[in-house]
């Protein structure tokens, strides 16, 4: 039986690469005038004390289709015709924020017009994005772990405590008051369709915009105490909540700006906080103050921009498929992390697919990119299952 499970999962990731080889080949215009070839190993400056363990490869020159908006060199974060995301940098997850963005670029037809807002607790790590992006737009933010550790309350994972994990929060205070709008990233995830159609998401009255699951059980993300008090259930009322994973969000900042959000969502925190063990109202990190905040207010967004789960739970982190529809992102949410599955020699088998992304120096991965690689270049078969990316 393990042997026919195990083989019934390479045969499903086989056919997600074949589902993905579209737009692991065909790239758009901007991707076909790229090298293919890396540059020489950087090594990772900084507090590390093993600079091996995070030796990546200069990602190929990148610039903008021809088709694409004129951006100046000179031009500055306020410019209206950049496309603006946020991602969190850290050394525990700095290998998957890399790759993240790698994949970002393959793929956008305009990729020089895209700024990244990268939020820190080690400003150190500036070094490493210049080397491995040399002509990356981006801004680098210190993000004190002051500023929330009092809010914090355990949590079912020891990430999902981590202070770095809730900067998500104050993008509307960290950010440039120009910037209003912008698309938030977790870092385990890697696109595989361009970045600029979620951009122009319409959000409406909406403050945030994600792909909705309202299939999912919503009651389980709070704890009986939370749905016993009418007072605190009743937050619900006249609304129909849906579960939304905040790894993928498109943000209105300035209507988050003017509706003092953060507040609400600090609020929240705080009762949690208050409540101590007995009292708790739920059981994970960042994501229930934003489901009570936001929850049956959010403008829904294709699943396709979401494929999330394929970390597997939040315990074992076993290995999953993706999601029946098209695909535009692919999320590993979840305990099992593609980089730490590669480097263990037990990956999953859509774990292929993220190496294709892998920045990453040592030769670990090279067999699981080659993988990736071959079923990509798979013949006729790939033709009849196709990425809808229209």
């Amino acid at each position: 039986m393990m042997l026919l499970l195990r083989i019934s999962g390479f045969i499903s990731a086989f056919m997600a690469i074949i589902v993905l080889a579209p737009s692991l080949q065909s790239f758009p215009p901007a991707e076909a005038i790229r090298s293919s070839h890396f540059d020489p190993y950087l090594r990772f400056p900084g507090r590390i004390s093993s600079p091996d363990r995070f030796s990546f490869r200069q990602a190929s020159p990148f610039r903008n289709a021809a088709e694409c908006a004129t951006v100046a060199e000179n031009s500055t974060i306020c410019d209206p015709s950049l496309v603006h995301i946020a991602i969190t940098l850290d050394e525990e997850y700095l290998r998957g924020s890399i790759a993240a963005v790698h994949s970002v670029l393959q793929h956008a037809l305009c990729p020089q017009s895209i700024f990244f807002h990268f939020l820190v607790s080690d400003p150190g790590l500036q070094t490493l994005v210049l080397s491995a992006f040399p002509d990356l737009r981006f801004k680098i933010y210190y993000f004190d772990p002051d500023r929330v550790r009092r809010l914090i309350s355990t949590s079912v994972r020891s990430a999902l405590e981590q202070p770095l994990n809730y900067a998500r929060n104050y993008l509307a205070d960290i950010l440039e008051p120009c910037v209003r709008r912008v698309i938030y990233l977790d870092s385990d995830l890697v696109l595989v369709d361009d970045i600029a159609k979620l951009w122009r998401t319409r959000l409406g009255s909406r403050t945030i915009g994600a792909p909705e699951y309202c299939h999912a059980n919503f009651t389980k993300y709070f704890t009986s105490r939370f749905w016993s008090n009418p007072r605190l259930a009743g937050t619900f009322a006249d609304r129909r909540p849906c579960y939304f994973n905040t790894g993928v969000m498109v943000m209105d900042l300035h209507q988050w700006r003017k509706a003092a959000f953060t507040r609400r969502i600090e609020k929240w925190m705080e009762i949690q906080k208050g409540g101590g063990l007995s009292g708790r109202i739920y059981e994970l990190g960042s994501l229930p103050p934003f489901l009570l905040v936001f929850a049956g207010h959010v403008a829904p967004i294709e699943h396709r921009w979401n494929q999330h789960g394929l970390g597997g739970d939040n315990v074992k982190g076993s290995c999953r498929d993706l999601h029946p529809g098209p695909v535009s992102l692919l999320h590993w949410s979840g305990s099992g992390k593609p980089w730490a599955r590669l480097d263990s020699n037990r990956p999953c088998p859509l774990d292929a697919i993220w190496a294709h992304y892998d920045l990453y120096g040592p030769t670990s991965t090279a067999t699981a990119t080659a993988a990736a690689a071959a079923a990509a270049d798979s013949s006729s078969s790939s033709r009849l299952i196709k990425l809808k990316q229209k």
